[in-house]
Order: structure tokens, then C-alpha cells, then sequence
């Protein structure tokens, strides 16, 4: 095993340009849509912030983690804020809780807005209770002021974000609608200043992968960190006593070749269906040399046979979110077939994408068994050699990976070939020198 020592990676700066620029994408987009449907520009986006919770009906604080969009566009570490941009003069406001006074007696110094204004590096800061009156002061069009308000379906959990909210809204106009595909479309093509972010998330992650073990058969690990809001999401699977089986090299390598194929044709204009389609199929190929199928590649496609090993989609966008919005936008349809349907993503790729690539296969009763005793799927079958698979588990590999002009990066750096796996559990150093 390799010994535990710390980490020697530095984080990188985090500077609050980095924010400046978000705002000024959705600016951009913003200014443009509406210049298209001929709507002024004499109009406020407005956001709520993360609010503090406790544990259930105890005083107990939870850990606080900036709601997403937020953080995205203002970088506010901070509960209880709200955020707001002209989108007319591109200035930026943010709205900050008064506290009371005796928040400086158990929980430390009250900060001055002045400190929140240098801190993130907004053109002004006011507090929550004058964010009707501010917003009006700076309206500079007729009639009541609008407002651009974040409500949408995140696809993937299929929970909608939650508009802003204050005493005085019913004073403003709101539109519910125009935001959030706009701001969720500006998060899906990362930036410079966030793939450092996220490649230094990956860096520590990686760290951490080559770092554990635990007892058991063939342990997978699902895990990643997360750095000034952008994260990572990587899977190892090895085996524990440090050794491969040849069962558990012919599973681990079907899944590998599927992940390194994948990498190996992302590139712009890709079908992201298409790529978990090639994962299927040649991890189906795997099994079919290793005896456990039998047939027609093809026909065991057409039937969606690699669903029964791979029942999850390849991968998602990732960013502030592991499971980063913008998978299906409007005129993207999901797939409605065994294993694609679970596609967290139907999109084409783009240089800028960066997407987890998950491979799996596993031996799951609750699907092997129904498929053994169908008419249609149940050729395909060696049952004796699939059966001694039984308590076999299963294997995913999962890196992160940037799409750039010509093909893909990829931001995860783990042992991933057998002999790699097994040289680093038996002590040796990573990365290899």
C-alpha cells in the first residue's frame, strides 16, 4: 500500500475577475436575446443566495454551501445575500444581511459593506432591507421596474431553482422565464480562470484515489473535491489485496477500453449518445471474448442487452455542480430507451464541455435475471459462466474531461492500467518518475 503523506499541491489563486467575467458573459447573452426580440435593456437580473439551515428542529448549523448560480455569478462565500446586475449599465450590486448586534459577541466581527464590496469586487453593496428602494433609485426606463428572476428545471434532479424573493416585490415586474436558460447555457462552456479550478480539484482528487484502501473484494470508490465552488467527480476501481483476478481483470479492462475509446473520439459536433452507445458496445464485445455472451454484437445492441450491464448514462457536465445544469436544453429530447434514457445528457459536445466519462458494468440480479428468461434477450446468455459472476459486484471508471478544439483533455490523473493499480498497492510511487 502506498503510504499516507501530504499533499505537496499548492491551490491556486482565486481571483474575483473570475466572477467579473461570469457577469459579463451573461451580460453578453443577455443584451443580445434581448436586442433580438426588440425588448429594452433598462431591466435588473436579480438572484437570492444560499440561506444558513439548521439540522431538523435542533439549533445545530449545517455546513453552508452557496447555492450555485449564485457562486457562479458573484462568488459570495456568505449566507443570507442577494445579488443583482443592470443590465443596461452592466454595474453590480450585492445585497448583504444586516445582522444584529449581538452576532458580534458569539460569532465574530460584524463586517462593513465596504469589506463586501473589496471582497468581490461588485460595483456596490447595499443591505437586504433596501432592495426595493435601491433597485428603483437605479431604474432608469418607464413604468414599474422588471426583473430578470432565476426559476427553471434542473434536469437532472427535476427540482426547479427558487426566484428571489423580498418585501416589495410586488412593486417590480418579473419575468419567470427568460433567465434561467440563459444563465444555465453561459455555465455549460468553461472558462480559463474555472478549468484551474477544476483541474486542481481533480489534482487533489487524484491525490486522495491513490491514498485509500479498504477491505473487501473489489472496492469502488466514487468520490472528488471541491475547490472555491468547482468541483471534480472520479471513480477507481481495484482490487483490495492488491492483485487482479483474472474475472476481475477481464471486467476491469472491458470497462477501461470503453473509457479510453470514449476520450479517445470526443471531440466538437460528437453525439454524446453516441459515445455511451460505443462505451455499450464495446464493453459487450468484452464479454462476448470472455464467454459470458454469445451472438451478434449488433443484435445484442438493437436489443439494448448493455443497458442490463451499464443500466446508468456515461457522464454529465461538471463544474460548480457535479451534476452541472444545461443537459438538456430546449430542442434536446431525451432518449427513451433502456440505459440511454438515464442519459443526464443528449447534447452534441463543444469545445469548453467538460464532462465526466463513467463507464460501468455490474451484475445486478434485478436486471440479469429478467433478461436471462426473455424470449428476446435471453439468447445472448452463457448463464453458467455469467452465474459464476454472481457476487461479482461490479467496475466503473470515471475521469473528467475537456473538450478542446480538436479532440479532449483529460484532468484526472490516477493509476488506471492494471499493472499501474497494482505496482502503486504494492508501494510504489505516484506518478511514476
Amino acid at each position: 500500500m502506498a503510504s499516507t503523506s501530504p499533499s505537496s499541491l499548492s491551490p491556486p489563486e482565486v481571483p474575483m475577475e473570475l466572477h467579473i467575467s461570469n457577469r459579463q458573459k451573461l451580460l453578453n447573452c443577455l443584451r443580445q436575446h434581448l436586442s433580438e426580440s426588440s425588448r429594452p435593456l433598462h431591466c435588473f437580473v436579480l438572484l437570492q443566495g444560499g440561506e444558513e439551515q439548521t439540522r431538523y428542529c435542533t439549533d445545530h448549523i449545517e455546513l453552508f454551501r452557496q447555492e450555485s448560480y449564485f457562486a457562479y455569478l458573484f462568488g459570495v462565500r456568505e449566507p443570507g445575500f442577494y445579488g443583482a446586475i443592470d443590465i443596461a449599465t452592466g454595474k453590480s450590486i450585492l445585497f448583504a444581511p444586516r445582522l444584529p448586534a449581538d452576532y458580534a459577541i458569539w460569532l465574530g466581527e460584524i463586517k462593513p459593506l465596504s469589506y463586501f464590496q473589496e471582497r468581490y469586487k461588485v460595483s456596490m453593496v447595499y443591505y437586504t432591507d433596501e432592495i426595493a428602494q435601491v433597485l428603483v433609485d437605479h431604474y432608469k426606463g418607464s413604468g414599474k421596474p422588471l426583473l430578470f428572476l432565476l426559476h427553471g428545471l434542473n434536469t437532472d434532479s427535476n427540482n426547479f431553482s427558487k426566484p428571489a424573493n423580498f418585501e416589495g416585490i410586488e412593486n417590480f415586474e418579473t419575468d419567470l422565464t427568460t433567465l434561467h436558460p440563459v444563465l444555465t447555457e453561459c455555465r455549460v462552456l468553461k472558462s480559463d480562470s474555472e478549468l484551474a479550478l477544476i483541474q486542481f480539484a481533480n489534482d487533489i482528487s487524484s491525490e486522495a484515489h491513490v491514498e485509500i484502501l479498504e477491505d473487501g473484494d473489489m472496492a469502488l470508490f466514487d468520490m472528488g473535491a471541491e475547490y472555491s465552488f468547482y468541483g471534480s467527480d472520479i471513480t477507481c476501481s481495484f482490487p483490495v489485496n492488491g492483485k487482479f483476478t483474472s474475472d476481475q481483470s477481464l471486467i476491469y479492462n472491458a470497462v477501461l477500453d470503453a473509457h479510453n475509446a470514449v476520450i479517445t473520439t470526443m471531440k466538437p459536433g460528437v453525439s454524446w449518445v453516441d459515445m455511451h452507445k460505443l462505451a455499450e458496445k464495446i464493453i459487450l464485445e468484452s464479454l462476448k471474448k470472455g464467454n459470458l455472451l454469445v451472438g451478434n454484437v449488433d443484435d445484442m445492441m438493437v436489443e439494448r442487452v448493455g443497458a442490463i450491464f451499464m443500466p446508468h448514462g456515461l457522464g454529465h457536465l461538471l463544474g460548480i455542480d457535479t451534476h452541472d445544469p444545461g443537459g438538456y436544453p430546449k430542442g434536446v429530447e431525451r432518449p427513451k430507451e433502456p440505459g440511454l434514457k438515464s442519459l443526464r445528457t443528449a447534447r452534441q459536445l463543444q469545445e469548453g464541455m467538460v464532462i465526466t466519462v463513467e463507464p460501468g458494468c455490474y451484475f445486478i440480479d434485478a436486471l440479469l435475471v429478467p433478461a436471462m428468461e426473455n424470449a428476446k434477450t435471453s439468447k445472448f446468455f452463457n448463464r453458467e459462466v455469467v452465474d459464476g459472476f454472481k457476487n461479482f459486484g461490479g467496475v466503473r471508471i470515471e475521469s473528467d474531461v475537456l473538450v478542446t478544439a480538436n479532440g479532449s483533455k483529460n484532468m484526472t490523473k490516477v493509476p488506471r492500467k492494471t499493472w499501474e493499480i497494482e505496482a502503486v498497492m504494492a508501494g510504489g510511487p505516484w506518478p511514476f518518475s
